[in-house]
């Protein structure tokens, strides 16, 4: 009895239970969150390689063909371009006025920007004013403004030879751009000129970011005012200027609307910097103007590498 009822249990087929819930790795995701990310940033991705990547791309590889004037291939010309390119007694000369030229505008720049973003900073009469005022040199056209300079610097009906002749200042009109010591100061300035309203707001946001309640400790400690400036003040704006800094180094060193639009590079390539040298080849040799370029770039690429790794962007400041 006890043997039948045991094979019968045995034989009874169990209960149904809860079906054991699918482990995640089945879990079959729609189309779209298998994707990730990929929906959003693919277009992004797909413009920086059309604007970026390709460009890049066809500028090295046409510093390694030979080309005639009027754009036609001709063949691969190796490092021949190169070779030309080092062989030019400009090169040098281009170069060296080309790091000055960077390092006057851009040091220049930051000091007068950090000045101006201060003073912005508080509280005056017509503050909004000449806030709005500032704006006007970098929401025109930077070709205009050199344009516009050129003009006023313009040895026969130039406002300023008029003024300074009459003023018994000097005793006939001065070909400004015409002679490079002083071609350079003028276009320094009208590169200073363009480039301290995007700093000065970059460094005036970085200072309306830092609490007002540490420089209200600082004044019951008893800092003064340098001391609260250089302790307070400078390092907390340290990330705005960093980024003033490096996106100065970029524009200015690639600069080409001043330069350009108030000298042209010349007398000869007296006035030019690596970018203008580099579309001055161009009327010559394609090949080798790319090869300008694909210098330059490397400059530049380099350049801020230094200086981030020189000012340890990316380091907590452990003090």
């Amino acid at each position: 009895m006890s043997l039948t009822l045991s094979r019968s249990k045995a034989d009874r087929p169990d209960r149904p239970g809860p079906s054991p819930s699918p482990s995640p790795k089945t879990v079959r995701r729609p189309g779209l969150e298998r994707l990730g990310p990929l929906p959003w940033i693919g277009p992004a991705v797909l413009l920086i390689l059309a604007v970026v990547v390709w460009p890049v791309y066809e500028m090295i590889h046409t510093s390694f063909q030979r080309i005639s004037p009027s754009g036609f291939v001709r063949g691969p010309a190796g490092l021949d371009k190169y070779r030309k390119l080092l062989g030019e007694t400009d090169l040098v000369h281009v170069l060296t006025v080309t790091v000055v030229w960077t390092l006057v505008v851009v040091g220049v720049t930051m000091i007068l920007s950090l000045a101006l973003a201060q003073l912005f900073n508080q509280e005056f009469p017509g503050r909004r004013l000449t806030r709005w005022a500032l704006i006007a040199p970098w929401a025109a056209s930077v070709l205009m403004t050199a344009i516009s300079f050129k003009w006023m610097l313009n040895q026969t009906a130039g406002v300023l030879n008029t003024a300074m002749v009459d003023l018994g200042i000097i005793d006939s009109p001065r070909d400004w751009l015409g002679d490079p010591s002083t071609a350079w100061p003028w276009m320094m300035f009208v590169a200073i000129f363009v480039s301290l309203p995007f700093t000065t707001y970059t460094l005036l946001a970085g200072l309306q970011t830092v609490p007002a309640e540490l420089y209200e400790a600082a004044e019951v400690d008893g800092a003064g005012t340098w001391r609260t400036y250089r302790l307070i003040t400078l390092p907390l704006l340290r990330p705005a200027f960093l980024v003033g800094v490096v996106i100065n180094l970029i524009n200015v060193f690639n600069s080409f609307p001043v330069i350009w639009g108030m000298t042209r590079g010349g007398p000869s390539s007296d006035t030019a910097t690596t970018t203008v040298f580099m579309y001055q080849l161009k009327d010559t040799d394609i090949g080798e103007s790319a090869a300008m370029s694909v210098v330059n770039f490397a400059l530049v690429v380099i350049m801020v590498l230094l200086f981030l790794k020189v000012s340890r962007w990316n380091e907590e400041d452990n003090r």
